[in-house]
């Protein structure tokens, strides 16, 4: 059994109980489903007492959790310890957005991509913060500030948070610290292996949720795929990167026969015609699917970037991939819709995902 189980006393969904209501739930470890989180039903007594099973009835809810922390008694595990609570974010100081470059101190290098490097470092020396160092030459500094004081007005719980910019070359984008590192990476991660199908949906639900806001903010991310997206100590997912793409002034990048073009991800009409769209970020997003559920392989396996462009003319589409239920496939297809004004809003594969996701969960466990 799965021995740091970990509780949390919370009020369950209007839909499953009347107002008033609490369950429980654990964290257990099921041999075919990897972790898994079971809800019991508490229940009330007439005299104000509590019970999850008629067997054994509690005063208060502390009696009960206190019972339940030394026996299982019918439970699939004892508890242990309480389910963390996300630590609030501190806020960042709202006139300190042009930085100086002494006030950053890198620590360690975190990776290093096709336009730069990433750190972790402090800011004023305890503020713990990510800084992408972006190559002398890679975009103008007047376009990128234009865009950093766009980008700073973007903020959304799903959002990775861009704090402050250093202007002058190398150009510095100090944003909040990400545990985790990138969703591409993690899900290679013994940690991020051990993910079943219902975290797995509840990250995809997480990364359409901010969607959702980009579009509803008449944005475009330009770039989406598993390598922009972080995720944090609690596997909470975020959007990074969004709009920098569209600021890149390297052939490479913005040619689709450059080296570092992202083909694999992009829309036929973004690579054919340079027409980026929301609708070409729900195209990646399908994309992106696909890389979720298989735990971070590359898309289209075998495929060189020019036979993926030829099969798509030829109307072809990545098949399932193993492991991916039909529901979710069926969500890529409609992603992947050749016209797109026939490929869904974001809002609404938030929604869907979010219903996969509670379908999945699984509801109440019976009565010990």
């Amino acid at each position: 059994a799965f021995s740091s189980s970990t509780s949390l006393l919370f009020p369950p969904p209007i839909s499953n109980l009347s107002s008033g209501s609490f369950s429980l739930s654990v964290r257990d470890f099921d041999q075919n489903q990897g972790e898994v989180v079971k809800h019991y039903k508490i229940r009330n007594l007439d005299n104000g007492g509590f019970y999850i099973s008629p067997r054994i009835t509690f005063p208060g809810l502390h009696d009960l959790v206190r019972h339940y922390t030394n026996a299982s008694d019918g439970l699939c595990t004892k508890l242990s310890r309480p389910c963390q609570t996300q630590k609030p974010q501190k806020p960042w100081w709202e006139d300190e957005w042009e930085v100086p470059r002494e006030t950053l101190k890198l620590v360690e290098r975190l990776g290093a991509g096709q336009f730069g490097e990433v750190w972790m470092g402090y800011y004023n020396g305890h503020t713990k913060v990510a800084v992408k160092s972006l190559k002398q030459g890679s975009m103008s500094p007047d376009a990128f500030l234009a865009e950093a004081n766009l980008m700073k007005q973007l903020q959304h719980p799903r959002l990775v948070r861009l704090y402050a910019v250093v202007t002058q070359e190398p150009i510095y984008i100090i944003t909040e610290y990400m545990e985790n590192g990138s969703l591409v990476d993690f899900l290679k991660t013994p940690s991020g292996i051990k993910l079943n199908v219902n975290k797995l949906l509840d990250m995809a639900a997480q990364i359409a949720e901010g969607m959702a806001f980009i579009e509803e903010q008449n944005y475009i991310h330009r770039d989406l795929r598993a390598a922009n997206i972080l995720v944090s100590d609690t596997l909470s997912c975020k959007i990074a990167d969004f709009g920098l793409a569209r600021l890149i002034e390297d052939n490479e990048y913005t040619a689709r026969e450059g080296a570092k073009f992202p083909i694999k991800w992009t829309a036929p009409e973004a690579i054919n015609y340079g027409t980026f769209t929301i609708k070409s970020d729900v195209w990646s997003f399908g994309i992106l699917l696909t890389e979720i559920v298989t735990h971070g392989r590359i898309p289209y396996p075998g495929m060189t970037n020019p036979e993926v462009i030829q099969n798509l003319e030829r109307g072809y589409r990545m098949v399932r991939p193993d492991n991916c239920p039909e529901e979710l496939y069926h969500l890529m297809m409609l992603c992947w819709k050749e016209r797109p004004e026939d490929r869904p809003t974001f809002d609404y594969l938030r929604s869907v995902l979010d219903d996969f996701f509670t379908a999945t969960e699984g509801q109440y466990q019976p009565q010990p």
